[in-house]
C-alpha cells in the first residue's frame, strides 16, 4: 500500500547542512527571497539574488527576451551591495525561517573576500553560494568560470575567510565542468551548483539589430534541461561533494530527474517568473511521485540510475 501523499520523508543531507526538502529557488530568479514570502517558507532553502561589495544598477533594459521554451537574460547582478544587504535584506529573511544562502559575486577575488568578511558576521546565513559564473557581467568573470585554476584560486580564497559551506556555482560555457568541478572540490568547495545559464543570442529582423543591448545573454528555462542533466551526470561521475542540480526545472518529475542522475537538491529558477510559488508545486508533485511508488523518502530515490 502507498504511504500517503505528505508522509514521504523529503529531507535531504547537503554537506553539514539538513534541508527539509530539496528544492530551493535559484539566485536570481526570486529576488532577495522575501519578496514572496509565503511561497518562500516553502522551500528547503532560500539563495538570494546575487550579492555583491558595491550596489550594482545591472545592465540597461531590455533585460529579458522570451525565446522558444526559456528566455535570455542580461540582468547584469543588479543589487544594493552588501552593507545594506545585511541592514534592510538579511533581518526579513530571518524571519521567514528556512536556510539562507547567500549568492556571492565580485570583479576579482578581493571583492569576494570582502562580501563574506562583511556577512561573516551576520546571523542567519546558512553558506554561500559563490556565483563565478555568470555570464552578464563583463569583468573577471569569464577567468573565473572558464580556467579552472582561477576558480580554484577563488574558492580557496573564500574558503580561507569562513567555516560556513561554501558552495561553487559553475558556468555550462567550458570545455569540461567535471575538471572544473574537480579543481572547485580540491580548492575547498563543500558543494556544486550546476548550471548556470548558457550564452545565447537574439536579433530583431526588422531592426537588424540584437534584442538585448548587451547583444547575449544567459538562457534559461526548459529548453536548457537536458544540456544541464547531461553536465549534473558529468559532475556525479568526477567529484565526491553534494551537486545541487540547476537547469529548466518546471516540475516534480524534472526534479527527480535530477535527484535521480545524483543531484541531492535542485534549484527552480525561470518557472518562478511565471509562477512565484512554482517551487511549491515541484515539492508536491515530488512528494506525490514517491508516495506513489511506496518510495519511503528522497534519500532513496537520489543517485540510483541504473545505466547499460
Amino acid at each position: 500500500m502507498s504511504p500517503e501523499a505528505g508522509r514521504v520523508d523529503l529531507s535531504v543531507r547537503l554537506g553539514s547542512l539538513t534541508l527539509a526538502n530539496p528544492v530551493l529557488c535559484a539566485s536570481g530568479t526570486f529576488g532577495y527571497g522575501i519578496e514572496e514570502a509565503e511561497a518562500a517558507r516553502r522551500l528547503g532553502a532560500i539563495v538570494t539574488k546575487t550579492v555583491t561589495r558595491e550596489s550594482r544598477a545591472g545592465n540597461p533594459p531590455p533585460r529579458i527576451v522570451e525565446t522558444p521554451a526559456g528566455m535570455l537574460n542580461s540582468i547584469g547582478l543588479q543589487n544594493v551591495g552588501v552593507v545594506r544587504f545585511v541592514a534592510e535584506k538579511l533581518p526579513a529573511l530571518r524571519d521567514i525561517g528556512v536556510p539562507i544562502v547567500v549568492s556571492i559575486g565580485g570583479r576579482s577575488a578581493e571583492d569576494f573576500e570582502a562580501v563574506v568578511e562583511r556577512l561573516e558576521d551576520a546571523p542567519g546565513v546558512a553558506a554561500y553560494e559563490v556565483n563565478i559564473s555568470c555570464p552578464n557581467v563583463k569583468e573577471g568573470g569569464i577567468e573565473f568560470c572558464q580556467v579552472p585554476s582561477a576558480a580554484a584560486e577563488l574558492i580557496s580564497r573564500v574558503r580561507k575567510k569562513t567555516m560556513r559551506p561554501v558552495w561553487a556555482k559553475l558556468s555550462p560555457n567550458v570545455t569540461s565542468i567535471g575538471h572544473l568541478g574537480r579543481a572547485c572540490e580540491e580548492a575547498g568547495a563543500d558543494a556544486l551548483t550546476a548550471i548556470n545559464t548558457f550564452v545565447g543570442m537574439a536579433v530583431d529582423l526588422e531592426r537588424r539589430r540584437p534584442r538585448l543591448p548587451g547583444v547575449t545573454g544567459g538562457l534559461s528555462g526548459p529548453a536548457i534541461r537536458p544540456l544541464a542533466l547531461a553536465r549534473v551526470r558529468e559532475l556525479k561521475r568526477n567529484v565526491s561533494i553534494p551537486i545541487v542540480g540547476v537547469g529548466g526545472i518546471v516540475s516534480g518529475r524534472d526534479a527527480l530527474e535530477f535527484l535521480l542522475v545524483g543531484a541531492r537538491a535542485v534549484q527552480v529558477g525561470t518557472a518562478h517568473f511565471l509562477r512565484p510559488d512554482q517551487g511549491r508545486i515541484v515539492i508536491e508533485e515530488i512528494d506525490r511521485f514517491l508516495a506513489d511508488r511506496s518510495i519511503p523518502s528522497v534519500e532513496s530515490w537520489i543517485g540510483t540510475l541504473e545505466e547499460g
